[in-house]
């Protein structure tokens, strides 16, 4: 990948922080936890993918290694999910 493809990655990788910091400015965490929870999860998730399919090139290894990084994915975003609901 050239140098466009990582600044294309780089600004929506930028635009989805943009999002989660909104997110928690905007109020909505006060409001509406779960909801807030929901979308700076989802928006985390899209930002580690695309950050290890380009950065760290998982795009283009051998797919048991892209299982393996997603199997650790899961599991942080179960431990997240267990820690965020023995907080309430």
């Amino acid at each position: 990948m050239d140098w466009k493809g990582y600044t294309v990655i780089y600004v929506v990788l930028f635009a989805f922080a943009t999002a989660q910091a909104v997110v928690e400015f905007a109020g909505l965490v006060d409001s509406a936890y779960w909801v807030a929870f929901a979308l700076i999860m989802v928006l985390s998730v899209v930002k580690a993918v695309g950050v290890a399919a380009y950065y760290q090139h998982l795009r283009w290894e051998p797919r048991a290694v892209t299982y393996l990084v997603l199997g650790g994915t899961v599991a942080a975003l179960a431990l997240t999910g267990a820690a965020a609901y023995s907080i309430l």
